[in-house]
């Protein structure tokens, strides 16, 4: 199942090459939405792996983006103790364009694709314990 969130990009990472064949890259997200009066501020980090981790090079910090995600877990035990692990793996991100004033709000807000991947395909080995 695939997820969606929208909001300001506020930090993006470099490339970590984990193995001499898997590399991720991280960034996170701020989501701000008004509930009953009062502003409630959420942060997201996500991954992106492999052929995506270049999905966000397009972005700059402070922009509107649309983020597609999946959402990964993995359970991993190493000396009798067990850990539990969430991702949220990115696989497609959008730019949220804001035109000048004086466009109406159909107007003024439309997304931007930023590239044509899909989904990580269902054979892909996620085995690292973070």
């Amino acid at each position: 199942m695939s997820y969606e969130l929208t909001g300001k990009l506020v930090a993006k990472y470099d490339t970590v090459q984990r193995t001499e064949t898997f590399k991720t890259r991280e960034f996170a997200v701020e989501k701000t939405e008004d509930i009953n009066g009062r502003t409630i501020t959420n942060y997201a980090k996500f991954q992106c792996v492999q052929d995506k981790t270049t999905i966000i090079d397009r972005v700059n910090i402070g922009d509107e983006i649309k983020v597609y995600f999946n959402i990964k877990g993995s359970k991993w035990e190493k000396d009798g103790k067990v850990n539990y692990i969430t991702n949220l793996d990115a696989w497609r991100i959008e730019q949220i364009l804001q035109s000048g004033a004086g466009g109406s709000k159909n107007d003024s807000e439309y997304l931007e694709p930023l590239d044509t991947f899909s989904a990580t395909p269902p054979d892909a080995v996620d085995d690292l314990p973070f």
